[in-house]
């Protein structure tokens, strides 16, 4: 195979990823008004660190998917997107109010986001 056939092949593969990352995405102000039902009306902070979790979870989901490794790679892929994520998460969830929030509460988010895409995978969600 060719140096360009596989760019080519990668570059589909991107573009149906890229399909299914819009697909199954949902608006940040329903995963937050989930997450942190406390914290409405929604701070930026907030939109920005769910977005950012959200954005990794379908990054790491992706990657897994392109390389045809998803069963049985939970913990890896969550790993992985808390080390992408937790220092700016941190640092954004402080900004918005929120005291000292560990890495277990982090994962805890993740976790959630993670549940509530898998959901949507599966249910469609009333609009609001």
């Amino acid at each position: 195979m060719s140096f360009l056939s596989v760019l080519k092949a990668i570059g589909q593969g991107f573009e149906k990823g890229l399909v299914w990352a819009v697909k199954y995405a949902i608006p940040v102000e329903k995963l937050i008004g989930l997450i942190f039902p406390p914290a409405l009306p929604v701070t930026a902070e907030l939109v920005d660190a769910t977005t950012l979790i959200q954005n990794a979870v379908l990054l790491v989901e992706q990657k897994y998917a392109a390389s045809g490794v998803q069963s049985g790679t939970g913990a890896q892929k969550s790993a992985e997107v808390l080390v992408l994520t937790e220092q700016a998460v941190t640092g954004l969830l402080i900004k918005a109010g929120v005291s000292t929030p560990t890495t277990d509460f982090i994962q805890s988010i993740v976790n959630a986001v993670v549940a509530i895409l898998n959901v949507q995978g599966f249910v469609a969600l009333p609009t609001a």
